[in-house]
This record gives structure tokens, C-alpha cells and sequence, in this order.
């Protein structure tokens, strides 16, 4: 085997090392024996999973919402697909598995409920209210830098803090790749910066591969379920068959094909990238995809009620703004909404400056400032997005019910 990228792989030694280790604050290093037990990538990996932003992937929709088949994609699902295919690319390329491990399994973080219908969603309602939109990828990058907490070795919550070349991941894992090539930039830059899809390309070639293996994962995925939902039959994927010569379209010849034609055609000098033949083939089966599934009438009654949902857990939480007195009004919901006003009135003090705080009781910083709609606004957003589609639905159905 070839390891085309070994000299570029991010190790101790590339130029852009310490750049990518880095922490927004230092983390608490526990050694066993003579040395740590994981690298810092590694560390990233096993902070991700053990929060419960992760966790709640598997209640999030991936394309198809509420399925009763348990063999329908969810959210979790897809991340652990993107790891396994990732890190075909990464150990076949030479480069660093455990660093697409951690993009991986992260770079969806940020996910809304009702998938990317439910993104669009929460983007209208933003643009509307706050005049910014909503992006699942910075939305995941606000999730790790300041709303997923976990236990420190003290017992004190805090949050991830995970390393700039993963933090970075989460942001460039979004777009399609282009036939001319993948490669990441050169500087380092503030991520707050970088928020929207494609304004910047990753940091690392490890986030490169992460990114298209995001691309070849739902393929031949949301194929294979469009048709155990009888959204497609055996007509449709004889069209899309006969529309590509070089494979019989299949989610296993699929990520075959692609996966392997990318090994074989990515170079330092040109970047990962596809053969002519396998970027056609990507371009059809995503053209396929997008009309066949993604605009399937079946589906347009879910949208219009995810509009519905989503806006009015919207509106009974905004109405109840009053500044830092914000989270008292909402607890005096509970009369009508007792699950809805417990569980957002204690997230909102955890995150905010609301009167009667106990500081002492909180180490993590202060996310919202009440004094500004706008700020209460932002934190309605992201505790939507950060909800189940079960979840939400129990919200909504709490809401309407009497």
C-alpha cells in the first residue's frame, strides 16, 4: 500500500502541529505509568461520545422522519458511516485515523432536529427574528466551544474544549467536493470567522477526507432506505441503473467505487479528488437523489409540520422575555407547560446572566446576555436545535394539548 500523504499527515513534526493541538484552554492531562494513554486527537474522540449532544443523534432525523423500521439512517448513524469511510481514505492515504475519527463522529454535532428540513427551518426563523441564519456548522462549533459540558476530574462541568484541527472539522466538513480537488488551506484563522458552508476550506487533509467521505456516505445510504419506504421501486432504480454504466448503483458498489477511484486519483500536488468518470457518477446519483427522494411528495406533509412545530415553540418562548427576569417568567409556565418550562428555564440559567444565578454553582461562562432580545433569541435557537425529533414533538404536543 501506497501512502501517498504519509509526509502531510498531521503528526508531531508537520508544520501545522501545534496549530492543531491546541486548546481554547489547557486540559487537565491524567497519565498512567510512564505516559499518557491517548493522543490528543484521541482524547477529542472520547470527549465527543461521551456527551449528550452525540447521544441525541440517535433520535435525529437523517432524511426520513419517525421511521417505525429500526433499519432506517438516523444521525448517528451517518457519523459512524462517515468514521468507517474516512478512515478507509485516511489509513489507505497515510494519514492521521484518529484525527478523522474525531471529525467524524463530530462534524454533525450541531444537527437539528427533522434533519436538513428542520435546518432551513430554524434559518428562516433567525433570519427573521435576528437577521442572522442558521447553519448546523457553526451551530456544532458553538455546541463544543459552549453549551456540551462534561465532568472535569474535579466533578465540575465544563465544557469540551476539543482541539483547533477537530473544532476546524466541524466547520469545513460542509460542500461538495470539486473535480478539481481537495486540499486544505495553509492559515490559521479565527473560527468564529468561518461561518458559512465553503467560505473557507479545512485546516488539515484529514478534514478534507472527512468532508468527502461525508459526500459518498448518503449516496447509495438514502438510496437503499428510500426504497425499503417504497419512496422508490424497482422502476426508479432501474433508471438511475441504467443512467450510469461503470457500477450496478448499490449503497456497497457505491462507496466502493467512489472510495477507491478517489485513492487512486488523489495526489499532494492535485488534492483528493475523483476520476472525470466518478465525479459524473457522484453528480448523477446526488441529481437522482435530490428529486426522486429529497423532493418526493410523500414528504411535503412533514415539512409543512415541522413549520408549524418549530414555530411556535418559538413564539411561546420568546413571549416570555423579560430581560434577566426572563427565567422567572418562564418557570411561572410550568401551570400550563411543566416539562417545557423546567427543562428550558434550568438550560437558560445554566447559560445565562438571569437574575438569582448562582454563580458558585456554575464554572462554565456566560453564553447569553438577556439584556438583548437578539442574545435571548440566539438561545431558543440553539436549544431547538440541539432537541430530538421526539423530543421536540413532546414540546409541541405539550403546547397544544389541555
Amino acid at each position: 500500500m501506497i501512502k501517498k500523504f504519509e509526509k502531510e499527515a498531521m503528526f508531531e513534526g508537520n508544520p501545522k502541529w501545534e496549530q492543531a493541538i491546541k486548546r481554547e484552554e489547557k486540559l487537565y492531562s491524567p497519565v498512567y505509568g510512564d505516559a499518557p494513554m491517548r493522543t490528543e486527537f484521541d482524547r477529542d474522540y472520547t470527549r465527543v461520545i461521551n456527551c449528550n449532544a452525540y447521544r441525541r443523534l440517535k433520535h435525529k432525523t437523517q432524511v426520513f422522519f419517525a421511521p417505525k423500521n429500526d433499519h432506517i439512517c438516523t444521525r448517528i448513524e451517518h457519523v459512524n458511516l462517515v468514521e468507517s469511510i474516512s478512515n478507509t481514505i485516511a489509513n489507505y492515504l497515510g494519514l492521521n485515523t484518529e484525527l478523522t475519527k474525531a471529525i467524524a463522529v463530530v462534524h454533525d454535532i450541531g444537527h437539528s432536529p427533522f434533519g436538513h428540513q428542520g435546518e432551513r427551518i430554524l434559518s428562516e426563523i433567525s433570519e427573521r427574528e435576528y437577521g442572522e441564519k442558521f447553519w448546523h456548522g457553526e451551530n456544532g462549533l458553538k455546541f463544543v466551544d459552549d453549551l456540551e459540558l462534561l465532568r472535569d476530574t474535579a466533578g465540575l462541568k465544563r465544557n469540551l474544549n476539543l482541539t483547533y484541527a477537530v473544532r476546524d472539522g466541524i466547520l469545513g466538513h460542509c460542500g461538495n467536493p470539486s473535480i478539481s480537488g481537495q486540499k486544505p488551506r495553509e492559515k490559521n484563522i479565527n473560527l468564529k470567522e468561518f461561518n458559512y458552508s465553503n467560505k473557507y476550506e479545512p485546516f488539515t487533509w484529514e478534514a478534507c477526507a472527512v468532508k468527502i467521505a461525508d459526500n459518498i456516505s448518503y449516496l447509495g445510504r438514502d438510496l437503499e432506505d428510500a426504497r425499503e419506504m417504497n419512496i422508490l421501486n424497482d422502476r426508479d432504480l432501474q433508471t438511475i441503473d441504467k443512467a450510469i454504466e461503470n457500477i450496478k448503483v448499490n449503497n456497497t458498489n457505491i462507496i466502493g467505487y467512489l472510495t477507491g477511484d478517489l485513492c487512486k486519483n488523489s495526489t499532494v500536488e492535485e488534492g483528493l479528488k475523483f476520476s472525470k468518470e466518478a465525479h459524473e457518477v457522484m453528480e448523477k446519483i446526488r441529481n437522482f437523489n435530490n428529486e426522486k427522494i429529497y423532493k418526493n411528495s410523500k414528504i411535503q406533509p412533514t415539512i409543512r409540520y415541522f413549520k408549524v412545530l418549530m414555530n411556535e415553540i418559538f413564539y411561546t418562548l420568546k413571549k416570555e422575555y423579560n430581560g434577566t427576569a426572563t427565567v422567572k417568567n418562564i418557570r411561572k409556565m410550568k401551570r400550563y407547560y411543566p416539562f417545557l418550562a423546567e427543562e428550558f428555564s434550568n438550560w437558560l440559567e445554566t447559560f445565562s446572566n438571569s437574575d438569582g444565578r448562582e454563580n458558585d454553582k456554575y464554572v462554565n461562562k456566560i453564553v447569553y446576555d438577556l439584556n438583548d432580545i437578539k442574545n435571548y433569541c440566539r438561545a431558543i435557537i440553539n436549544y431547538m436545535s440541539g432537541m430530538t425529533d421526539q423530543y421536540i414533538v413532546r414540546i409541541y404536543n405539550e403546547i397544544i394539548s389541555f
